[in-house]
């Protein structure tokens, strides 16, 4: 059999297929970008070199080649092949697999791979079916998914797999891609568009091979109307509105709401700035971004300037007043506002040690003086007898137990030097000094 290479275009009924599937690599060595796990001198290119594939998870974004590579890789070993998709598998569909594995195994002698796309939307009792399959053979295992494994998937079925992540297609793996692709449609790359608007698709594949290849068959049915070769206006006209990758409910969602969290902490806003952004326009929810403000405000920021959780509470009031887009504006200001005030993670160290302390002592007694006693028994039973009223001395203080008997008194919250902090731990000390 002639090998295949990775712009073949001798697939069958090729004109009613995409020009992602007529164009997808057959051959490992074809994968672009993928280095670390297929190049030479990886642990897993010499496994399937000598022919052996443990159960896999191909965790990475999409086009980055997931699919591709469970298809060759099943080729390499020349095994038989099962194709699922668990947003419609069922319970009926993984056993009729693991049946038709061991039928192949026993009769034939061969290997049977099932890849299960999605493999993150499996229940746990859909996972569970698998196991059995995996632990005797009759089948072997490819999962693919754009989410974390190790959130979606249940221990024992990662205990029995082998994790790859796979990395975003690079701008040059994308250039040889465009290209090859020019190629097969009978394209000059300088006939197709202009060098600008080919920088503008490159970029707004955002790693993603299948997306690239989309776009360039889109343009290419527009193309052949016109003789010269598109400008990148005709390419933004043709193409539409970018949707970026972000996923409410994805580890998307995670780690962009994480990295705009810690750059506001690292006093960073312009990254700051970048990650709003980002989650605005993939269609996240402004409150939700004004919620986590608050709390940074208080957590992050604390008493080296109180007014941060004023502007935090402030956003969310506007944004719900005034919506999008203008709401942005608001949300701007208080993203850049609190990534430059003094930071201070005091208070909520405070309130830990607080609550640590609660739980190793329990309801201890309050003292007889700072007991309320605004009734004629409480009174009678001593409530609030000998307390000693602060504004009743000269600095409304005076060196006074707050602490139950049965403890020693505690120090929770110690202010930083940062910000009003700094005026904060003056002041306590002024107050105690005699």
């Amino acid at each position: 059999m002639a090998q295949t290479t990775l712009f073949d275009s001798s697939t069958a009924n090729q004109d009613s297929q995409p020009l992602a599937a007529i164009l997808r690599p057959r051959e490992i060595s074809d994968i672009l970008g993928q280095e670390d796990i297929l190049g030479p001198e990886s642990s897993f290119f010499k496994n399937i070199q000598n022919g052996f594939i443990p159960n896999l998870i191909l965790w990475g974004p999409p086009g980055s080649g997931k699919t591709t590579l469970a298809l060759a890789l099943a080729k390499q070993v020349k095994a038989h092949f099962i194709q699922l998709n668990a947003v419609d598998a069922g319970v009926k569909d993984l056993k009729q697999s693991g049946e038709a594995g061991k039928s192949k195994r026993q009769l034939y002698n061969e290997k049977t791979i099932v890849f299960i796309d999605e493999i993150h939307r499996l229940n746990k009792s859909q996972q569970d079916v698998l196991l059995p399959h995996l632990e005797s053979g009759d089948l072997s295992l490819i999962g693919a998914t754009t989410e974390n494994p190790s959130y979606e998937l249940n221990r024992a079925l990662l205990s029995r797999s082998q994790v790859l992540v796979l990395k975003p297609l690079s701008s040059e793996n994308l250039r040889q891609i465009y290209l090859k692709s020019l190629k097969h449609l009978g394209f000059e790359s300088v006939h197709f568009t202009e060098v600008s608007a080919q920088d503008y698709l490159l970029n707004q594949a955002d790693g993603d091979a299948r997306r690239l290849l989309n776009m360039v068959e889109i343009i290419f049915h527009v193309r052949q109307s016109q003789e010269c070769a598109m400008t990148l206006e005709q390419v933004q006209k043709t193409l539409g509105h970018r949707v970026l990758s972000y996923d409410k409910n994805s580890e998307y969602h995670y780690d962009i709401i994480s990295a705009f969290i810690k750059s506001i902490r690292g006093s960073n806003p312009d990254a700051a700035l970048y990650y709003m952004v980002r989650m605005l326009s993939g269609g996240e929810d402004p409150i939700f971004i004004c919620r986590r403000l608050i709390i940074l405000a208080s957590e992050d920021i604390g008493n080296a300037d109180p007014r941060a959780l004023q502007v935090a509470i402030a956003t969310l009031q506007a944004v719900e007043a005034v919506g999008l887009p203008e709401g942005k504006i608001s949300m701007a200001q208080a993203v850049t506002y609190l990534a430059c005030c003094p930071k201070s993670n005091k208070s909520y160290l405070a309130l830990k040690s607080a609550q640590e302390f609660v739980e190793n002592t329990g309801s201890l007694s309050v003292p007889l003086h700072l007991r309320s006693s605004k009734t004629v028994m409480s009174k009678n039973l001593g409530y609030g007898l000998d307390y000693l009223y602060p504004h009743d001395y000269p600095k409304s203080w005076t060196d006074q137990n707050y602490w139950p008997d049965e403890v020693s008194p505690q120090a929770f919250y110690e202010p930083s030097q940062n910000g009003f902090e700094k005026q904060i731990r003056e002041f306590q000390k002024w107050q105690k000094e005699k």
